[in-house]
């Protein structure tokens, strides 16, 4: 039999049993659902800008579903009236013949071929649009807005902002992938039910290892020698009086001369420091050990926090790397404090408004109900602060106070989600700690081993002090600064 034959007999069941309401109505879906999401393509296409996250998951998830559904919906009529006609006894020994010579025969026969070789690069273009879609920034900041409203706006202002969400989250490689959509599976379940967490937990258990996200930018090996920080703050005072620390981190690896900073003591080898943590977050650390260059392994134990063996035993076995210290590398949030010091070092808030530091911190701690309450009070406060206690400042430099209020009300807007129950120092950020025990979680001076070696808390070993809390440092003007 030539292959013209069989191909014709195989259609004949097809193109018979196929002239049913089910098939028809697949037929439809996915025709139907075909061009719109060309359509819809062209317009993604041509669009400036990314398209909005609904209409993003109109285009990439929702009509290549009803299109696949469509395309299940033809073989399931198909064999739902074979099986009708079998149960009724009226199913044909010999299907009729398709005979292309009868036009309509011939027109409908070339349709489908056509119809089958562009559904099968429709349904390979949608898969593909649709991953790149869950893949993007867009997709993973917005859609769900209220519940990532807080991680999507601190990344928009933190120095990854460029860096799109998956090279972090997920990473290369197909089993990261996978993991990440059933997660993700997870995750839609617990947004349709309002069964999510409040805040949303900082994903400590499920980033895979910093050396294969973090290091792919970041070689902490290669971070020589120290860094000269300077860091600006402000008094409460009326004048705003501006104050300077200067020192120099420690932050090397190990160079060439054996001098060894920050990042070689703790990440010169992947396995050179364990530990064990008893809390969600990592915040309580009572077990550390430390492998030297020789080998030797000590172990250090919390005399402060003495945990039992149960605790040992089911806490949480990690060795150490990048985000036990840069927990908040991308999502972070900020303290009333030093939000308010960063913007009047930039000038974004004027230190020439009296007592603007000690008022802006004081509003922004208070705890309002909901974010553009909390925003209409800030202004309000501000402006009628300075109007009240400076009318003439208030008359002569009334955009000055306006820009004012209207950034703190920023700084509020950044950090304060109460929908979420974010607020101030929800999360901890362990780089430093001033604002939370971050170094002091394992520096503390009471991690001991047995044979009396105390894990250091000496404030020389990561940064040497130049100046502290001084007007106007000496050094900055040696170092040509200033």
């Amino acid at each position: 039999m030539s292959l013209k034959a069989r191909v014709h007999d195989w259609l004949r069941p097809i193109y018979y049993l196929g002239q049913n309401p089910v098939s028809l109505t697949g037929a439809v879906l996915t025709t139907s659902s075909a061009l719109t999401m060309i359509a819809f393509w062209f317009y993604d296409v041509f669009l400036p800008g990314p398209p909005h996250p609904y209409v993003g998951i109109l285009i990439f998830l929702i009509l290549p579903g009803i299109f696949v559904f469509g395309l299940l919906l033809i073989p399931l009529g198909i064999w739902l009236r074979r099986r009708l006609l079998r149960s009724t006894g009226e199913l044909p020994d010999r299907y009729p013949d398709i005979d292309l010579r009868v036009p309509a025969v011939r027109q409908t026969s070339e349709y489908v071929a056509l119809a089958t070789v562009a559904n099968l690069l429709i349904i390979g273009t949608a898969s593909y649009r649709g991953v790149e879609y869950m893949d993007s920034t867009n997709f993973c900041g917005l859609t769900c807005h209220t519940v990532m409203a807080p991680e999507y706006t601190a990344y928009q202002n933190s120095p990854h902002a460029r860096v799109a969400c998956v090279e972090c989250h997920i990473g290369p490689g197909a089993p990261w992938f996978v993991r990440s959509k059933l997660s993700g599976l997870r995750q839609v379940f617990a947004v349709t039910f309002h069964t999510y967490s409040r805040p949303i937990p900082s994903p400590v258990k499920y980033l895979r290892p910093a050396r294969e996200t973090c290091e792919q930018c970041h070689w902490p090996q290669r971070f020589t020698g120290d860094k000269l920080k300077v860091v600006t703050s402000y008094k409460d005072d009326e004048k705003n009086t501006q104050q300077t620390d200067v020192f120099l981190m420690k932050v090397g690896g190990r160079t060439w001369e054996g001098s060894v900073g920050i990042h070689g003591h703790h990440l010169a080898d992947s396995a050179r420091i364990r530990y064990i943590s008893t809390d969600p977050e990592r915040q309580t650390i009572p077990a550390v050990y430390y492998t030297d260059d020789s080998g030797k392994t000590t172990e250090f134990i919390s005399t402060d926090n003495k945990p039992t063996q149960e605790q040992l035993d089911k806490g949480d076995h990690r060795v150490m790397d990048c985000v036990d210290c840069h927990n908040r590398p991308t999502h972070a949030f900020d303290l009333p404090d030093n939000a308010v010091d960063r913007e009047m070092q930039l000038g974004h808030i004027s230190s020439d408004l009296p007592y603007i530091k000690k008022k802006a911190v004081e509003i922004l701690k208070v705890d309002y109900p909901a974010r553009d309450i909390g925003k209409q009070r800030i202004i309000a406060e501000i402006d009628q602060f300075y109007r009240a206690n400076y009318p003439d400042i208030y008359q002569t430099k009334r955009a000055i106070v306006q820009q004012a209020a209207d950034e703190v009300a920023g700084i509020y807007l950044r950090n304060i989600f109460p929908q979420m129950r974010l607020t101030w120092g929800t999360h901890p950020n362990n780089l430093g700690h001033n604002d939370s025990p971050g170094c002091f979680r394992c520096h503390d001076g009471s991690h001991t081993s047995a044979d009396g070696q105390t894990i250091t808390n000496d404030c020389s070993a990561c940064h040497e002090f130049l100046a502290t809390a001084e007007e106007h440092p000496k050094v900055l003007s040696d170092l040509g600064m200033k």
